[in-house]
């Protein structure tokens, strides 16, 4: 292993066994009146059990993680995310293959792992810094910043149980960000908390990945992920689908995750491309772009008509842009297919910074009455540059603002407001 990397994964797999359909449960009762109708039953008919069957959580998964590199994990759920942490936190052991990591690990894969209920705050704080690794004087030196972090600085001598799930996971999270461990691995750590708990932890990762430790982070946030990492990681069905730069990899990943096509390489959407502001291929714009949208459509000759939509969602799925445009055209016998060039001109729409998803359909009817659907691939839009404070909106348009004094009209708009007050009395 190099010495410049703090993760390196080769041939990583992991098996388990389903079992199938055992015997349901049985109380006292069915045990006794099962011996009592033991003769009567023939040799063949006990209950019948399904063979076990293997699934494969991890599939010959290999990459490596640069020393200082902040890589985010995407996937959908069961893509194999969660048991790629486990493994690298000593959790669970590999079925094949091997995970090395140079440096001590601190990880955060489930809110309150490794606390114990009946111990308070500051019990379970010293208990899992030992058990990271940390030495009492490196816990007491960092203690006050763990509680005012966690925020929970009158509960800190409270027993854990009588702990929220809101409080757990600042007091677990503060632990493992300040504990200082050279690897830090977090699984969808702003699943849970309010914004201003995720702002605050996103934060925190990001000054932990610019002090040069090595950040694994799991997440559907793919903001989040955007802004935290340089690198992205894209598992599928337990194998390794994409490693290299965090939008490309984002890209894969929504790829990998939108809805079936019919479409095939000689019909459907094809040359998806953003042709304003940037005609080199680059999908980058700044929040105040007008930009153009292009595709080649291929239909069918027995498609009659349809509709050809331009869809724009934001990093949560939200749908912000929803346009449309009917499609008339006439069916014949002959064979082959016929082609269309589909442009859209969008005005500015003032998206804020951040991450979206572009893709173009097409919902028709054959000649014979059947569907016909086509869904193009999703781009990332990837709209760069300052927005202020923006409470999570989509939106951040430029505003002029006015807001002048109003001492000189001060004693005019008081005696205005009396006027009306005393008309309002008299009706």
């Amino acid at each position: 292993m190099s010495h410049d990397q703090a993760i390196r994964v080769e041939h990583l797999s992991k098996k388990y066994l389903l079992r199938g359909q055992r015997e349901k449960y049985r109380t006292v009762r069915d045990s006794i009146m099962n011996v009592v109708r033991r003769p009567r039953r023939k040799p063949d008919g006990g209950p019948s059990r399904a063979l076990d069957t293997e699934f494969m959580a991890l599939d010959d998964v290999s990459f490596s993680v640069a020393r200082g590199e902040a890589i985010g994990i995407m996937g959908h759920n069961g893509a194999g995310k969660s048991t790629l942490l486990k493994i690298l936190s000593r959790i669970t052991e590999p079925t094949t293959g091997s995970a090395t990591l140079h440096g001590r690990v601190g990880s955060l894969l489930e809110v309150g792992t490794g606390f114990h209920p009946e111990l308070s705050g500051r019990e379970n704080m010293y208990l899992n810094g030992a058990i990271l690794g940390m030495k009492k004087a490196e816990i007491d030196e960092k203690f006050d910043q763990i509680v005012s972090f966690a925020e929970v600085e009158d509960f800190i001598d409270t027993p854990i149980k009588h702990y929220s799930t809101g409080m757990h996971l600042r007091l677990a999270f503060a632990l493992a960000a300040h504990l200082q461990p050279e690897i830090l691995l977090i699984d969808e750590v702003l699943a849970v908390g309010d914004a201003q708990f995720q702002r605050k932890c996103l934060g925190k990762m990001e000054d932990v990945a610019a002090g040069g430790r090595t950040v694994l982070f799991v997440s559907h946030n793919l903001s989040a992920v955007k802004e935290l990492c340089s690198t992205g990681l894209v598992l599928s069905h337990g194998r390794l689908l994409y490693q290299g730069p965090v939008v490309e990899a984002i890209s894969r990943y929504t790829q990998s995750t939108e809805e079936p096509s019919l479409a095939n390489s000689r019909e459907g959407w094809q040359q998806l491309r953003l042709l304003k502001p940037n005609a080199e291929g680059e999908w980058i714009v700044q929040p105040g772009d007008a930009t153009t949208y292009s595709a080649a459509l291929i239909l069918p000759v027995d498609v009659t008509q349809g509709r050809v939509f331009l869809m724009i969602h934001d990093s949560t799925g939200e749908l912000l842009v929803h346009q449309r445009e009917d499609l008339e055209c006439d069916a014949n016998t002959h064979s082959g297919s016929r082609g269309f060039r589909v442009t859209v001109v969008l005005p500015p729409l003032w998206l804020a910074a951040g991450l979206y998803s572009v893709h173009f359909k097409f919902i028709g009817r054959t000649a014979l009455g059947t569907e016909a659907r086509y869904v193009s691939e999703r781009r990332i839009l990837d709209t760069r540059g300052w927005s202020p404070e923006r409470a999570n909106a989509s939106l951040a348009p430029t505003c002029e603002w006015s807001i002048d004094p109003m001492d000189a009209m001060l004693p005019t708009a008081v005696a205005d407001a009396a006027s009306v007050l005393v008309k309002s009395t008299a009706i």
